[in-house]
C-alpha cells in the first residue's frame, strides 16, 4: 500500500515534471486507498511544499553540500516534504519526519542519498532558528523567495499596488480558503439549507459579499450530501457568484456566456430569472459544455441551451440580439493561488501577453451580440491591471458605443469604491474571495 508521503512525492513530481494541477491529482487520489486522515496530511504536505517551495529550496541550498541541479528529482521532493514538516508542521515531531524521510530515501535512492537525506534534515532541525526566520522581507527579491512567488509577479504587484499591500497579498495567498457554496434558490432559501446541511457537523457561516453563498470550513464529503445531489447547492467562489449580482438579470432575458464552463455563472443568472427566458451557454470543447449541462440538470435549470463555439469568432446570428453579454475571460489566474498554488510556476509572463490579445478579440467580438440598452459583463480571476481595468479602458476607446455604469448589488451592499465608476476588484487578503475582476458597460 501507498504511504502518504511517498503519494505526496509522487504528486509533487508531476505537478513539476509534467505540469499538472495540484487539486487534479488530488481529486484522483480521493478515491485511492489512503484513509481520509492520511488524504488531510497528503493534501497539507502537497500544497504547503507548492506554496512555499522557493523558500524551502532556499533551505536545501544552504544546508546541503551538493549543489540544486546535480541533486536526484525524486531526492529533492523528499527533502522538500522532510523541510516543509520541520519548519511548517509543529504537530509532527522534527525526529519522525526526519525518519520517515530517510525511509523514502532507501526506497529512492541508495546507501549515499540515505546519508545525505539524514545530514540535510538534521542540519535543518538543529539549524532551524537560522533557516526559518521571522525577519520580515522588504524588497521585491526577499517577498519573492519568503513568500515564493516568481520575482516577475511580485514586481508586477508591487508596480500595480504597493509594497505593503503585495506583502499582505502573498500572504494571504498562502493560506487555506474557505470552501464557498451557491444555495439554489430556486429549490432552498439559504436558512434552510444551513439548517439541513449542519446535520453533517459542516461549520457553516454566510458569505458576506452574496447574499446566496455560504462559507464551509470543513467541506469534506460535501458533495456526497443528498443536498448536493438534489441540486440544493453548487461550489463557487463568492468572488464569482459577483457577476450575477452585477448583472442584475431579468425575467425572459436572453442571456448569452461566451466562455461558459463549468456553468457556475450561467446557473447563477439562471436562478435569478427565476429559470425564464433563454440563456445560450458556450464553450470551445464538447466535454465543457456537457459539464455545463450536468450542472444544470442537477441543478433543475432547463433555461439554458448548451453550444459548442470559439468565442473568438463572430456569430452573426446573434448580431444585436443579447440582453446581456457574460465574458468570462481566459486569464492568468493570478487571482486563485490560494487554491492552485502551482499556478505560480506554470504561468509565464509571454503567456499572459498572448492572454491579454486573446481577451481584446473576445470582447471585441462579444460586443456585436449586445442590443441597444443592453449589458456586456466582463470577469477575470487574476489580479493583473494590464488584463482587468486596463483591457477595458482599451476596449472603450475602440468601443465609443459602451460605457461602464455604475454597479448595483442587491441589499446596496458596497464592495468597493469602484462600484459607481463601473467595475470592482476583490482581494483575497480583504475580501477572503479569490482575486476577481469584474467590469460593467452597457450600450448606448
Amino acid at each position: 500500500m501507498l504511504s502518504v508521503r511517498d503519494a505526496a512525492i509522487r504528486v509533487l513530481s508531476e505537478i513539476e515534471n509534467e505540469g499538472k494541477f495540484s487539486n487534479k491529482i488530488l481529486q484522483e487520489y480521493s478515491e485511492s486507498d489512503l484513509s481520509k486522515e492520511d488524504l488531510r496530511l497528503l493534501r497539507e504536505l502537497v500544497y504547503g511544499v507548492v506554496e512555499n517551495r522557493m523558500y524551502i529550496d532556499r533551505i536545501i541550498k544552504s544546508a546541503s553540500n551538493v549543489k540544486m541541479k546535480k541533486i536526484h528529482p525524486m531526492i529533492l521532493q523528499i527533502l522538500r516534504i522532510g523541510v516543509y514538516q520541520i519548519g511548517f508542521m509543529d504537530r509532527i515531531p522534527a525526529h519522525a519526519s526526519i525518519n520517515e524521510s530517510v525511509k523514502l530515501a532507501k526506497k529512492y535512492g541508495h546507501k549515499g542519498t540515505i546519508g545525505y537525506v539524514n545530514g540535510v534534515l538534521r542540519r535543518v532541525e538543529r539549524e532551524s532558528e537560522k533557516y526559518f526566520t521571522n525577519d520580515e522581507p522588504v524588497t521585491v527579491e526577499e517577498l519573492a523567495i519568503r513568500y515564493s512567488h516568481p520575482v516577475y509577479l511580485v514586481k508586477l504587484w508591487n508596480d500595480q499596488y504597493g509594497l505593503e499591500f503585495t506583502k499582505d497579498l502573498l500572504k494571504a495567498n498562502n493560506s487555506r480558503p474557505l470552501l464557498s457554496i451557491r444555495v439554489n434558490t430556486l429549490k432552498v432559501e439559504r436558512k434552510e439549507l444551513i439548517d439541513r446541511l449542519s446535520k453533517y457537523n459542516l461549520e457553516l457561516m454566510r458569505g458576506e459579499l452574496s447574499e446566496d453563498c455560504i462559507k464551509v470550513a470543513n467541506p469534506e464529503n460535501i458533495t456526497e450530501t443528498k443536498e448536493f445531489k438534489d441540486g440544493l447547492f453548487t461550489i463557487q467562489d463568492e468572488s464569482s457568484m459577483m457577476v450575477a449580482e452585477t448583472a442584475c438579470p431579468k425575467e425572459n432575458d436572453l442571456v448569452l456566456d461566451v466562455c461558459s464552463a463549468p456553468g457556475g455563472k450561467a446557473t447563477h443568472i439562471a436562478q435569478r430569472m427565476n429559470n425564464t427566458g433563454r440563456i445560450i451557454a458556450r464553450d470551445l470543447y464538447t466535454q465543457k459544455i456537457d459539464l455545463v449541462m450536468e450542472n444544470a440538470t442537477r441543478l433543475g435549470v432547463d433555461i439554458i441551451d448548451g453550444e459548442v463555439y470559439d468565442a473568438s469568432m463572430f456569430d452573426e446570428s446573434l448580431r444585436d440580439l443579447i440582453d446581456i453579454c457574460i465574458v468570462d475571460a481566459p486569464c492568468s489566474g493570478f487571482g486563485l493561488l490560494r487554491r492552485k498554488p502551482d499556478i505560480k510556476f506554470n504561468r509565464k509572463p509571454e503567456d499572459v501577453d498572448v492572454l491579454i490579445k486573446l481577451q481584446s478579440d473576445i470582447l471585441d467580438k462579444s460586443a456585436g451580440y449586445v442590443k441597444s440598452g443592453g449589458k456586456l459583463i466582463y470577469s477575470t480571476c487574476t489580479l493583473n491591471m494590464e488584463e482587468n481595468l486596463n483591457q477595458i479602458k482599451r476596449f472603450l476607446d475602440r468601443n465609443s458605443s459602451f460605457k461602464l455604469e455604475p454597479i448595483e448589488f442587491p441589499g446596496g451592499n458596497m464592495l468597493s469604491d469602484t462600484q459607481k465608476q463601473g467595475y470592482i476588484e476583490l482581494y483575497p487578503h480583504r475580501h477572503g474571495t479569490d482575486g476577481f475582476f469584474i467590469a460593467s458597460m452597457i450600450k448606448a
